[in-house]
């Protein structure tokens, strides 16, 4: 394992885009298992259990991803002080804040845990999920959030150590947690015949083992950083209320997607259980296609970050280039594949016998959102260089208005148009973002923003 100066020598010297291409690849292929594991339910359910589960696990996803994108959102932005601390070289004030916002997102996973177990019914009724997988809905949510503390604690102790330079870590644990995911999933679906419920319980153990080893990864990786006893404190509030104003903004920006999935589940649900087992298939596919984009906007954070810690402005706008460059060829890439391939992937995700709609919707969503992700990339990778540098309050105006364009068309346009109205509204959000994202980047105003 290399040193901690090799590993930030990395971030602060050298070419910015061979330096960002290595320290993101590792986030993308970790953020890659972890939808696929979010995705083996669906798959497995779908095939060996059938298309109303497979709706079911659905109607429930859009929910849970959001509660996902809340933890990474708050992970990257209590990372950012931690980043911003290990470039200015003040390691015991780097790991105050690592301590603070374990224990602050430790205490937000238990609220949310309590609130969603014993209101999950009443989100999936307002969402107007259809009655004949309403049931099997809400058992797959209870027990799912059985184990968001452990999602939330997995995620933020991702992100500390995406702060550290240490971005091959969590790829390793996501490799072991999907592997065991599906492993579960298998056995509990298809031996046991548990349905939904399995594939929940299979996902509550593999992210619970996931966090317990990863905390125990931290611990030993912080005793290599020297730092003076008393300057290193269990909770800060100053910490607190600096982290907050920088992890609002960013879990708004990384559960944007997410929360307009679930503010226009009600349009689709209104189609019927085929739809929305078509629907959820491309929802599933999409997640796997937008990965890329947010890992190196991820990336772009913690690289600028460090350098704005490091006093190098000019480095974090050759970063951004860079970060540019790569959300291009990946949007190129995926283009290609979902054009020549959208129907064997949609099939992949239904039983043989799975009603028309269903494939339809599926294959119509891919083919056309096909052609839109470089439009996540770049707002992704311009918001990154606004979240690192601590200038938040217009990267999170210009993600709440990608939120308001998209929930609105869709139920504007849905009843005139069809299903095709909640097609249209993800693009345009997206474009909408960028727009107001780049534009205050170019003000420059972000390399003066100083929160250390």
């Amino acid at each position: 394992m290399k040193s901690k100066q090799e590993q930030k020598q990395k971030m602060l010297t050298g070419s910015p885009a061979k330096a960002l291409f290595f320290f993101a690849l590792p986030m993308i292929l970790g953020n890659l298992f972890q939808q696929f594991y979010n995705m083996a339910d669906s798959m497995i359910v779908g095939r060996y259990v059938g298309e109303d589960a497979l709706a079911a696990v659905g109607a429930s996803y859009s929910l849970t991803t959001v509660f996902i994108m809340i933890a990474i959102g708050g992970g990257m932005g209590a990372s950012v002080i931690t980043s911003q601390y290990l470039g200015a070289e003040e390691y015991g004030k780097m790991k105050t804040s690592i301590y603070t916002a374990l224990i602050n997102f430790l205490v937000l996973s238990l609220l949310l845990a309590l609130l969603g177990f014993f209101l999950n019914k009443s989100i999936l009724t307002a969402l107007k999920t259809p009655e004949n997988i309403l049931e099997s809905a809400v058992l797959y949510l209870r027990i799912y959030f059985y184990g968001l503390p452990f999602l939330f604690m997995y995620n933020i102790l991702s992100s500390m150590f995406n702060a550290l330079g240490r971005s091959r870590i969590p790829l390793f644990l996501l490799i072991f947690s999907s592997v065991l995911n599906v492993a579960l999933d298998l056995y509990m679906v298809c031996v046991l015949s548990m349905g939904v419920a399995g594939v929940a319980i299979a996902t509550v153990i593999a992210q619970g083992l996931s966090a317990c080893i990863s905390f125990g990864i931290l611990l030993y990786l912080l005793r290599k950083y020297p730092a003076e006893e008393e300057s290193v404190r269990l909770y800060d509030a100053g910490m607190l209320f600096r982290g907050t104003k920088i992890a609002i903004p960013s879990i708004v920006q990384q559960s944007i997607v997410s929360i307009g999935m679930l503010l226009v589940q009600s349009v689709v649900n209104s189609f019927g259980s085929s739809v929305l087992a078509g629907y959820s298939a491309g929802m599933r596919i999409e997640s796997i296609c937008i990965v890329p984009m947010i890992a190196t906007g991820n990336a772009v954070s913690t690289f600028t970050a460090q350098n704005i810690g490091a006093k190098q402005t000019e480095r974090v706008k050759k970063g951004y280039h860079g970060g540019i460059r790569m959300v291009a060829v990946f949007a190129v890439l995926i283009c290609v594949v979902l054009q020549l391939f959208y129907g064997n992937i949609v099939q992949a995700f239904l039983e043989e016998n799975a009603g028309a709609a269903a494939y339809a919707t599926g294959s119509s969503y891919l083919k056309f959102i096909g052609w839109f992700f470089v439009l996540i990339g770049l707002k992704s990778s311009t918001d990154g260089v606004l979240r690192g540098a601590g200038d938040v309050n217009v990267y999170m105006a210009a993600n709440l208005l990608n939120l308001g364009f998209r929930v609105l068309f869709a139920n504007l346009m849905a009843p005139i148009v069809g299903i095709q109205a909640v097609w249209w509204a993800v693009p345009i959000g997206w474009g909408v973002n960028f727009l107001v994202s780049f534009v205050w980047y170019r003000t420059g105003r972000w390399s003066r923003k100083q929160i250390i």
